[in-house]
């Protein structure tokens, strides 16, 4: 364990971020696979619905730093793609 007092503040600060990053992540994952179990089931109403709520996640999560823009660009790429190929 840390003995100086900034390095005890750093280790408390790290872990609450981490924990936040953590927790979008976690939210990020859960709307992708909202969006892809919409088209897996074919119910295109339902995707464009999913994919609307997935992109605004991802993007305040690239906001927010915690994905590199490029990463957030591919995943909701992804989703469009995924949505717009639908019959």
């Amino acid at each position: 364990m840390a003995n100086i007092k900034s390095a005890k503040k750093r280790i408390l600060v790290n872990r609450t971020k981490a924990d936040r990053n953590k927790a979008i992540r976690s939210s990020v994952k859960t709307a992708m696979k909202k969006v892809f179990a919409a088209v897996e089931a074919g119910d295109k109403a339902a995707a464009a619905a999913e994919l609307a709520n997935a992109t605004k996640t991802v993007e305040m999560a690239g906001s927010k730093g915690v994905y590199h823009k490029n990463n957030v660009a591919r995943k909701v790429s992804r989703m469009s793609k995924a949505v717009n190929e639908m019959a």
